[in-house]
């Protein structure tokens, strides 16, 4: 099977950047008002955007005034607070007032870490080997640090699209998603939506590009709890009923069951490339499923590859689990929590049913967290994949073949030959100038991040 360095999404990511042959668009010496991407990213990682401390709003002010000294006016930039957070919109005006406006999204906020839990405080950047450690430096402010790097220098060289273009900051992505969900109904009417927490380019084993990924769908994000619940009484007189035993047989359940294998066009299309790139085995398996969706032995193979079970069908894993009350004490109570990660096209309530199914216990309590909401995989636009094939074959200098990935896809296996290393591909610079027809300048690596 061919491996993959895919270190870099384990809560780290290269240190690589932007630059451009063309003499327009050269980089200006760094400033304290004119940061790199890299003093971005490490002053982002310091600010701890966890649920709770209320800290969007600062890392947001933080952003603001980069964007502020690159030339962008406060009428431009507006926070739009909801609870202990938020969201960061800031327009660069395009030529056109009626044109649909392009939306860059990436949300600002990160999952909770305990410093006793890492080998470095998660909070305090630190740049080693090559790479920089730190909770959110890969997930999701690498890509936001990029983005806003990307907006100031597109305002201080005066550029001007089309239509708008909007980068949109979300506050609370790995946890209630209201501000995603606010920002949705702002935005409805957009032209495009490209989400920066999605994609990028993977390395293999000699540090040589192996492929890039492009979101073309996401699978639906829902959590499910269930509860038992039980009189309780003294742990000297055990009943049949204990909750926490009954929860037990409820997870034994969950676990030997898989959702049936499915397919759709983007994973056709990409498992179908995957399958002359992962090795024998692995492609006899793909082969095989591709051939008939009904395999489950050869769908199952597949989903022992953490690269590949996203595209095979929809997964749901219990994540959390709590019960009792004391010690000595039969437990009136035990729940779980179960994630789920839908495949496009399936609705959350069928999901919910079938998990009902699945755990057979009439005495159970289960209820949807929150409001997830699922949709469709979107369509391919051939001038996006262009621009986005364009983009990536301009900074990529390499004598071996490489997978344009379309995140739920292979999209086509492409050939460059000029012999240079390079470190993270990320040529969004040079993909939003292709994408409004401007002119535009080939990317290079290993400059400013």
């Amino acid at each position: 099977m061919r491996s993959f360095r895919v270190t870099h999404l384990a809560s780290l990511f290269a240190i690589a950047g932007i630059a451009c042959t063309s003499g327009s668009l050269l980089a200006a010496p760094a400033s304290p008002a004119d940061p790199t991407g890299k003093e971005i990213l490490k002053h982002a990682i310091a600010v701890p955007t966890v649920e709770g401390r209320g800290k969007v709003k600062e890392l947001a002010n933080y952003f603001a005034t980069i964007l502020r000294a690159a030339g962008y006016k406060d009428s431009e930039m507006v926070w739009t607070p909801i609870g202990e957070t938020g969201i960061l919109t800031v327009t660069l005006k395009g030529r056109d007032a009626n044109a649909k406006p392009i939306l860059v999204n990436g949300h600002m906020d990160v999952v909770e870490a305990k410093a006793e839990d890492w080998t470095r405080d998660p909070f305090t950047p630190v740049e080693e080997g090559g790479y920089i450690f730190g909770r959110g430096s890969e997930d999701n402010k690498y890509d936001v640090s990029l983005i806003v790097a990307t907006m100031a220098k597109l305002k201080r060289e005066n550029y001007v699209p089309r239509q708008d273009l909007v980068m949109l900051l979300t506050g609370d992505e790995e946890t209630h998603m209201r501000t995603a969900a606010a920002a949705a109904k702002t935005w409805r009417n957009a032209e495009m939506f490209i989400n920066g927490d999605g994609g990028g380019g993977l390395l293999d084993e000699q540090g040589q590009p192996a492929m890039y990924l492009l979101q073309a769908g996401e699978k639906t994000y829902a959590d499910f709890t269930v509860t038992l619940t039980d009189p309780g009484g003294h742990s000297s007189a055990p009943t049949a009923t204990n909750p926490i035993y009954r929860m037990g047989h409820v997870l034994a359940r969950l676990d030997a069951y898989k959702f049936p294998p499915m397919q759709n066009e983007l994973t056709r299309a990409s498992l179908a490339v995957a399958a002359e790139s992962f090795g024998a085995e692995v492609g006899t398996s793909i082969r095989a499923f591709l051939a008939n969706p009904r395999d489950n032995a050869a769908a199952d193979r597949i989903s022992t590859l953490p690269e590949l079970i996203g595209q095979v069908r929809t997964t749901c894993v219990a994540t959390m689990m709590s019960g009792g009350h004391a010690l000595n004490a039969l437990p009136q109570r035990a729940s779980i929590n179960i994630n789920c990660r839908i495949f496009p096209g399936v609705s959350v309530d069928s999901v919910k049913a079938e998990l009902t199914k699945v755990i057979a216990d009439p005495s159970a309590k289960i209820e949807t967290v929150d409001q997830p909401t699922s949709s469709d995989a979107s369509p391919l636009r051939p001038d996006v994949v262009k621009a986005v094939t364009a983009a990536v074959l301009s900074g990529i200098c390499t004598k071996k073949r490489f997978n344009l990935y379309i995140r739920g896809f292979f999209l086509n296996q492409l050939h460059y030959n000029c012999g240079a290393k390079i470190l993270v591909i990320e040529p969004i610079l040079y993909f939003l100038k292709l994408l409004f027809a401007s002119v535009f300048c080939v990317a290079s690596y290993n400059r400013r991040l």
